[in-house]
């Protein structure tokens, strides 16, 4: 493989990044407030399952008794 020069290097660097393109203000806020909203849904789904799960365990255990 062919070495390349650090200022070789920085040029391509640049017309990479001249290819790049930045989401706008609005998608990122959206963007942002989805992933908000599914990490509260799954939060509370996961809430929920752990809480049936303890219910289930408890009463499991109460038979034991």
């Amino acid at each position: 493989m062919a070495k390349t020069s650090p200022l070789e290097f920085m040029r391509q660097v640049q017309a990479e990044t001249k290819k790049v393109v930045w989401p706008t203000r609005k998608e990122t806020v959206m963007t942002a407030v989805m992933v908000l909203i599914m990490a509260t849904l799954l939060g509370l789904f996961f809430f929920g399952v752990d809480r049936a799960f303890g219910a289930i365990v408890n009463f499991l255990l109460s038979l034991a008794e």
